[in-house]
């Protein structure tokens, strides 16, 4: 049986074609007179408007970087800046990390009372080789991240390699879930780490697979570098 789509579904999906059937724009159609370039930019200009007077719902996100390549990290710490810009308040739980002191909880002591940062982990499981050790410090940081994403007064709680933590078995994914799912309802928290399950994933509003195409530890025996990997 086909499913009716919610007519303003369909609009912002009609808005949405809209846009990319005109498109960016640029010297995309090196052809196009000045004058078409400059009608064509005017609609898209008129449904762009449209596209973001329809969009005006607001929600905690949850938010999920995985895959194989880098950044994962990266891309949440970014957004903690992002925050903090904003006067926000931002809680950081790193699970597995914490073997040394990375160059962003250097950082991230400038900004102050808007910032928490917690690096709980000792390492990766071949540094600490201590697996009960490891899940007990894996679950003492969900209770302490656990307490961020109940407290209002944050706005964004990243729990970083919280995905790795998951796969290692160190912690139960559906507890992840269903605590996630208790925040407040203008509170984002972004989960970072490779190997995001589907269950995982279909949670979550934002995914990103960070895809690796070159990597250049394996390929040219570069080692970890200060300010790219910590």
């Amino acid at each position: 049986m086909n499913q009716k789509v919610p007519s303003q579904n369909s609009r912002l999906n009609n808005l949405d074609k809209n846009a990319e059937e005109i498109g960016m724009g640029g010297n995309l159609i090196p052809e196009i007179s000045e004058e078409k370039y400059r009608k064509r930019m005017e609609k898209r200009k008129e449904v762009q408007t449209q596209r973001l007077k329809e969009r005006q719902k607001e929600k905690g996100l949850i938010i999920i970087n995985t895959g194989q390549g880098k950044g994962k990290t990266t891309a949440a710490l970014g957004m903690g800046i992002r925050t903090l810009g904003h006067n926000h308040k931002v809680a950081i739980i790193q699970f597995i990390k914490g073997g040394w002191e990375p160059g962003e909880s250097l950082a991230f002591k400038k900004f102050g009372g808007n910032l928490k940062f917690h690096a709980y982990g000792e390492g990766f499981t071949w540094e600490t080789q201590d697996r009960n050790k490891d899940i007990r410090l894996v679950q003492s940081s969900w209770i302490k991240a656990f307490s961020y994403i109940k407290d209002s007064s944050y706005k964004l709680v990243i729990l970083d390699e919280i995905i790795i933590a998951i796969k290692l078995g160190y912690i139960d994914e559906e507890e992840i879930i269903e605590g996630i799912k208790m925040r407040p309802e203008l509170t984002h928290v972004v989960l970072t780490g490779r190997g995001a399950s589907k269950k995982l994933i279909d949670s979550a509003d934002l995914v990103t697979e960070m895809k690796l195409i070159h990597h250049p530890f394996r390929e040219q025996g570069v080692k970890a570098q200060e300010g790219i990997e910590y």
